[in-house]
């Protein structure tokens, strides 16, 4: 009824509600062959739609960022107008016996050079894929090998699900971007050679390894670009790639959008119609995202594939959601005059996708201040995102210095609570989001680690900080009132001003007690070596074994000592350690002892340590990953597996590889 209580025929509403839908449609295939692209709902990223579009958009990202692709020139010499715009608590482990990949998300795989599956272990050695029989523990073998007949592929990571393989990789192809140019049609009196663009290629092959003597390649899918980020969920597989595009195949109309392969649909190359292409409102940037998705229990099923205009960064999935992070900068911003000069003022935006029914389905966006660090900046928890950010430059003493923040968003990406300007001066080293509680690691000179509680998405508060020598690279849960800290011990000298500066020292492991949260307790740390000393752990949380059920505790390390002299001579700096050892390092953890030793693994032998000098530089014989299977305990490197007893340490058995 209306206003004034007549009942309202149905009628003419439906005829209006589909006439609009007429128009908007029109307006919609219109947009296809003008110069202006717009959402077709508020739920839906707006179409490139044409090559005029495209260049609108590049000359538009040319004015804030790259002055290259300012004035993009079309086709008779004009210059197209600006366009208007319109966690969950992971698990190192599963229930059988064996560990497996330490991931972000419980329920979300992660790629890696080494998946186990209890009876046999996968790893990417160099460019191949071998197969190790692992069990009996003094019994390992190589069943197969994989060798890759394109000799370009280089395999990166790779998934284990059920009777399935799945290799991911880097590829190139040189194709013809125009054809040769002849005198009067004759071959023989070519005047102008074929130009071959080179393509990068972000491939995924998914072999069925059922029969582990016949393993064979059953589907590949291929996407241009090189490889962004990939996960498994729920028998999908999410591969994305970034493809750049090139300033001079836009002038010259050639590879312009990005090539694909399913060979469940089709074994050639399909280019993709610029008029099914989207871009990120915003974040504008002459770089395609390319998105696949397989459902692996529908292998017959075609990928479900697209490309978007502005690329992607940082990616973070969450058993419902895939959130893809953009960093925006605005070179307009003059700041003060004292400053003396023009610098960007960064944002990030946020691309959220739904991950259902084997394809990604955009669903929305959202902006906060500041950029972010990892992937471990960004969390779900009970349908809010979460988001810690570093705004300004940790050099600076206006008010622009670094400050750090935590932003929540509800489900539609809109700001529900933050809280800002944590630790001025510093930036994030390490964020860990757990249920209500985030954990936060700044540095500068000393380590604050900071407890927020975000229990109330509208009101999210500092509980307590720490602060001690050092700093965490990566924050690992061991459970809800404790966690563990990897990255490196620090010492503060006088600088060469007189001021007070921090420098790095060995490597640092160190668990936190937050049972009282205003007063976080440092209750156990271990360093290990001198300055110097690394761990891949600190840039790959994959590199990490990590079991609660049988207190253990596992990290490749390099170990840099320096013996009796630790300052140089000419200054107050820290000398750097030469070589002593490159291993795994075995730990005993829990919560009434804290950290225990338990041992050393290496692949090096004595003729190895004598050859060293200061410098260990054969990644052929270090080990990078360690993993258990039972009561036996393997570590990995290119040149060798060894088994141990995981109580005792006692070796077992090694196989060479290769």
């Amino acid at each position: 009824m209306n206003k004034s209580g007549h009942k309202i025929s149905p009628v003419p509403v439906i005829l209006i509600i589909f006439m609009l839908g007429l128009l908007i449609g029109g307006a919609f295939y219109l947009d296809g062959q003008k110069d202006i692209a717009v959402a077709q709902t508020e739920k839906d990223l707006p179409v490139v739609g044409s090559l005029e579009n495209l260049r609108s958009l590049l000359e538009q990202y040319g004015q804030n960022n790259n002055p290259i692709y300012r004035g993009m020139a079309v086709d008779d010499g004009t210059v197209v107008k600006n366009m208007k715009s319109t966690a969950s608590a992971p698990s190192a482990e599963q229930s059988a016996d064996y560990s497996a990949t330490n991931i972000q998300v419980e329920g979300v795989d992660e790629g890696d050079q080494i998946k186990t599956d209890g009876q046999y272990i996968y790893q990417i050695n160099k460019n191949l894929v071998q197969i190790i029989k692992a069990v009996p523990a003094d019994k390992m073998q190589v069943v197969n090998t994989i060798k890759f007949n394109d000799q370009n592929f280089t395999p990166v990571e790779l998934y284990i699900e059920g009777d399935y393989m799945i290799v991911v990789g880097n590829t190139y192809i040189d194709q013809p971007a125009y054809p040769p140019v002849y005198k009067n049609d004759q071959p023989q009196k070519r005047i102008k050679p074929p130009y071959y663009h080179h393509s990068s290629l972000c491939r995924a092959v998914v072999y069925n390894i059922k029969d582990k003597q016949n393993i064979s390649p059953i589907r590949r899918l291929v996407l241009e670009g090189s490889y962004l980020a990939s996960r498994l969920a729920d028998s999908k597989f999410y591969l994305l790639s970034n493809r750049y595009l090139d300033y001079y195949s836009i002038q010259n109309d050639t590879d312009i959008t990005p090539i694909c392969k399913d060979t469940m649909k089709a074994d050639r190359y399909e280019t993709q119609d610029i008029k099914t292409i989207r871009y990120f409102p915003g974040c504008i940037s002459p770089n395609y995202l390319v998105t696949g998705v397989i459902d692996l229990q529908q292998m017959e099923k075609p990928a479900d594939i697209n490309t978007y205009l502005g690329g992607g960064e940082n990616i973070y999935a969450s058993n419902q959601n895939l959130y893809v992070a953009i960093s925006q900068y605005d070179y307009n911003v003059i700041r003060p005059l004292q400053t003396q000069s023009i610098s960007s003022v960064p944002n990030t935006k946020i691309f959220k996708f739904s991950m259902q029914d084997a394809k990604l389905q955009y669903k929305g966006e959202g902006q906060v201040p500041g950029t972010i660090l990892n992937q471990f900046s960004m969390d779900e928890y009970n349908d809010h995102f979460r988001i810690a950010t570093t705004f300004g430059d940790t050099w600076r003493d206006d008010e622009y210095t670094s400050q750090n923040n935590v932003y929540i968003l509800d489900k539609d990406l809109q700001l529900t609570g933050k809280i800002e300007n944590i630790a001025p001066g510093e930036r994030i080293y390490s964020t860990r989001f757990m249920g209500n509680r985030a954990y936060m690691v700044t540095f500068k000179d000393v380590d604050p680690f900071f407890v927020l509680d975000l229990t109330e998405p509208t009101q999210p508060q500092i509980l307590g900080k720490l602060k001690i020598p050092g700093y965490s690279d990566y924050l690992h849960p061991y459970d809800e009132n404790h966690i563990i800290g990897f990255g490196k011990d620090t010492i503060e000298l006088s600088g060469f001003n007189g001021e007070s500066m921090a420098y790095y020292q060995g490597v640092k492991i160190a668990v936190f007690d937050v049972t009282d949260v205003s007063q976080p307790v440092e209750m156990s740390k271990v360093v290990i070596g001198d300055r110097g000393s690394d761990s891949e752990l600190l840039r790959n949380h994959k590199a990490l074994l990590f079991s609660r059920d049988k207190n253990l505790l596992a990290l490749p390390v390099t170990v840099m000592t320096i013996g009796q002299h630790n300052v140089r001579k000419n200054g107050n700096i820290p000398d750097y350690g030469s070589f002593s050892f490159q291993g795994a390092y075995v730990y005993n953890i829990d919560l009434q002892k804290g950290l225990q030793f338990k041992g050393r693994i290496t692949h090096l032998d004595d003729e190895d340590y004598l050859k060293a000098g200061n410098y260990w530089n054969n990644t052929e014989k270090s080990i990078n990953r360690i993993i258990y299977i039972g009561d036996a305990l393997y570590t990995l490197s290119p040149a060798m597996i060894k088994s141990n007893q995981i109580n005792s340490l006692q070796e077992v058995q090694s196989l060479m590889l290769q």
